[in-house]
């Protein structure tokens, strides 16, 4: 009967499940939670109440896309300089010397690597569908005095 969720504003809300575990999670998952292990701290946490990683489905709401993500080199640097596997996320920017970065795919890897059973992207562009979505990016690049957030939730309900 009670919900867990995150509030985001272009980083990744993750929604997990374990229907036959009974049990739920939330993560916030922006670069430095998907980079620093939210996601594997999110599994282990369902992990200590039952569930099991294999049956464990993840749900990427609407995330800032890699066409609306810029990240100087420095931001590409750090990736790169712990696995540089993790170049794969970039591309070329227009800007000299930056790149687009893919937070979704980035994220749909990481649960991937902590055995998640199945994991599915929404594909849902904050940034970009400014009538359902706040952005913070946006928001910042036009200067306004402050952004929404979003909130994603997810709950237990009672078996039939």
């Amino acid at each position: 009967g009670l919900a867990v969720g995150v509030a985001t504003a272009d980083c990744g809300p993750i929604l997990f499940a374990d229907a036959e575990g009974r049990a739920v999670g939330a993560a916030h998952a922006g670069w430095k939670g998907a980079f620093g292990g939210v996601i594997e701290a999110t599994v282990a946490a369902m992990e200590a109440l039952g569930a099991r990683r294999g049956d464990i489905v993840a749900v990427l709401g609407p995330t800032i896309s890699a066409e609306a993500y810029e990240v100087g080199p420095e931001f590409v640097e750090r990736f790169t300089s712990e696995d540089p596997g993790h170049a794969r996320y970039f591309r070329p920017s227009e800007k000299a010397g930056h790149a687009m970065f893919d937070l979704p795919a980035f994220i749909l890897m990481r649960l991937d690597a902590a055995g998640v059973g199945r994991a599915e992207n929404l594909a849902l562009c904050t940034y970009a569908d400014e009538d359902r979505f706040f952005s913070y990016r946006r928001t910042t690049h036009r200067r306004e005095p402050d952004y929404g957030r979003l909130v994603s939730a997810i709950a237990l309900t009672p078996r039939p």
